[in-house]
């Protein structure tokens, strides 16, 4: 029998080494982003195109290389950042295991230029799948050019695998935002397709963070600082009061690299406890600083999992330091003790009795019919409830006939003389009562009907927004003045992917600038809402519903829009306003349930309330 057990050829097991370290251009880019920070680089270029599938270029003033330490870096386990195992352990540098260029080269056409102070001329090495096909002496200047082209030519498959050119460079701009963080005083840019979208100066930390998420967050920053023996954290956090619902503004560096810790992100959630809501996230732009030798960042090829020697002590060290920015900076809720508990006012009545009380969204025309005549009368349909006990009018402008609600089976205002009205005059009977200005309470045949009006009204917009989206007819209301909304390089990416829903809803708006859009239109249903919240709202629930394959951009924003400009609990209604959202809700396809999933409506029996009074 023959033998079967061979050893694979080199350019064979790069490219199952590059399956590993580069998974997408991004993780191109951040391989050579960091040799250039190692090579101690104070200006670095970042050029792509095509989200970095046709060209990925990082230039550099660092170091540069020899002509054979420039044809040598291509090869596996090549470096000069480590030369013993022990090395493994006290690790000052970004990359040390050899494999990155490497795996580039295995998968790419890659062009390396470079030149060191001491020699006259630069070295130009250019090496295809592995091989080297031309090496020259050419005349630039101090630093190193690193070009590839291509990525993965030569394995169409994993080509296939990769994302659209706008979540491609989403993931090549979270890659930058990594490496020049903490970085601030080295300066970068970034220039994609011909546009520069980051041109960022050396400076302090603070002007790098409003560098890179944009100058209002001059405001929104508190500074971090604790040094200990064996610890040193500094950085800033992100006040209260600005929590999002989505984990965008979170940053862990050890040693000025990023990684990802679960356990010590607890400790910052712990220290804003009963500070922020439950659904929203601290943001936070901080570096641990400890000995090399207390970490064990050896564990994966994108070394971003990290072991501490004592983790515990890390843990409580970060706490404190997060609780005391947040208690020196008086951000801790005040409650005045003195006051009386209850003074039995309803402020939420006294803030309104200045003006009228507007339900917006909802048709007020008394001729309005819910039902058409083609929709058809099915066991679940709500009119049913009412039995015999319904009554018809006719409508006076179309000549069609509509169901009426019955009245109440009792006016709890009988009886009681209103100090408004003569004694004696005849007053309406209401057949909508509002409880908790939260809850509609009406009668049908079996007994009471309760709706929760914010949950109704959320159903209704739903659907027609839905309806928007699939026939692109939106009514659009244009702003006075128009506002601007400035968001971060990968927020604008995902507005710009929403733009033609947005446009279906009503939005009109404008790209001012890479990261800023102007608001020149919002939908008509969106009248009196703020905006910039409202699209701050949906930027945020789409990122947290993008990963879920069972949930339609199309349902996430309809979802989002609707309950963002629904009517909200506590606000007060008519009784004309509170019968258009009873008629609209029974007229929608899916009456039982908001989109959130929460029952919208409950029926009381007559049985139920007869059990109440024995």
């Amino acid at each position: 029998m023959l033998d079967v057990i061979k050893l694979l050829p080199d350019s064979v097991a790069n490219q199952i080494a590059a399956g590993e370290v580069i998974q997408r251009p991004a993780s191109a880019v951040k391989e050579l982003m960091e040799n250039a920070l190692d090579a101690g680089a104070t200006q670095i270029d970042l050029v792509v195109k095509d989200a970095g599938k046709a060209l990925i270029m990082v230039l550099d003033n660092g170091c540069g290389m020899s002509e054979t330490d420039a044809r040598l870096c291509f090869e596996r386990h090549a470096t000069s950042k480590i030369s013993k195992a022990d090395d493994l352990f006290c690790i000052k540098t970004m990359g040390f295991r050899g494999e990155a260029l490497a795996s580039i080269a295995a998968i790419a056409q890659v062009e390396l230029k470079t030149r060191r102070r001491e020699d006259e001329v630069g070295t130009c090495i250019v090496n295809e799948g592995s091989l080297v096909k031309e090496q020259s002496l050419i005349p630039m200047a101090v630093g190193t050019t690193f070009t590839v082209k291509n990525l993965f030519f030569n394995v169409p498959a994993r080509r296939n695998f990769l994302k659209s050119a706008q979540a491609e460079m989403r993931h090549i701009v979270e890659e930058f935002t990594r490496v020049t963080l903490m970085n601030p005083e080295i300066g970068f840019t970034l220039t994609s397709d011909g546009k520069e979208m980051y041109h960022l100066y050396p400076g302090t930390l603070k002007q790098r963070i409003m560098g890179l998420f944009g100058s209002n967050y001059e405001e929104k920053l508190l500074p971090v600082s604790q040094e200990t023996d064996r610890v040193r954290i500094n950085g800033f956090i992100v006040k209260a009061e600005y929590a999002r619902k989505t984990r965008g503004e979170q940053y862990f560096f050890v040693n000025k690299r990023f990684i990802k810790h679960a356990y010590l992100h607890h400790a910052i959630e712990n220290a804003y406890l009963e500070m922020i809501p439950k659904d929203s996230f601290p943001g936070y732009f901080l570096n641990i600083e400890v000995d090399p030798s207390d970490i064990d960042i050896n564990i994966h090829p994108t070394k971003t999992e990290v072991n501490f020697l004592d983790v515990k002590l890390v843990y409580a060290i970060l706490h404190a330091a997060v609780r005391k920015a947040i208690g020196q900076h008086n951000l801790s809720p005040m409650i005045d003790f003195e006051e009386p508990a209850d003074l039995n006012l309803d402020f939420s009545e006294a803030s309104k009795a200045s003006r009228p009380v507007v339900f917006p969204n909802i048709p007020l025309d008394p001729s309005y019919n819910p039902f058409p005549q083609h929709r058809k009368s099915s066991p679940g349909d709500w009119r049913l409830l009412y039995g015999e006990r319904t009554d018809t009018r006719t409508d006076m402008q179309t000549g069609t006939r509509a169901e009426l609600l019955p009245d109440m089976m009792t006016d709890i205002n009988k009886g009681v003389e209103h100090h408004d009205h003569p004694v004696g005059e005849s007053h309406p009977v209401s057949q909508y009562l509002q409880v908790n200005q939260s809850f509609i309470v009406t009668t049908v045949k079996s007994g009471l009907l309760l709706v929760d009006q914010h949950l109704a009204h959320t159903r209704i917009l739903f659907e027609k927004f839905l309806k928007e989206l699939e026939n692109k007819n939106g009514a659009s209301q244009q702003e006075l003045f128009p506002q601007a909304f400035s968001v971060n390089p990968n927020d604008a990416s995902l507005l710009k992917e929403m733009l033609p829903e947005l446009e279906n809803l009503g939005f009109v708006l404008e790209q001012a600038n890479p990261t800023t859009f102007m608001i020149n239109g919002t939908p008509s249903d969106a009248a009196g809402c703020d905006a910039v919240e409202l699209l701050e709202r949906i930027l945020d629930n789409y990122k947290i519903n993008r990963t879920d394959l069972q949930l339609d951009r199309k349902l996430n924003l309809a979802k989002t829009m609707a309950a963002q400009i629904a009517v909200k609990p506590a606000t007060k209604l008519t009784e004309m306003e509170m019968q258009n959202l009873v008629d609209q809700l029974f007229a929608c396809n899916v009456a039982e349930v908001a989109p959130n999933g929460k029952k919208i409506y409950a029926i009381v029996t007559i049985d139920e309330l007869l059990t109440k009074f024995n």
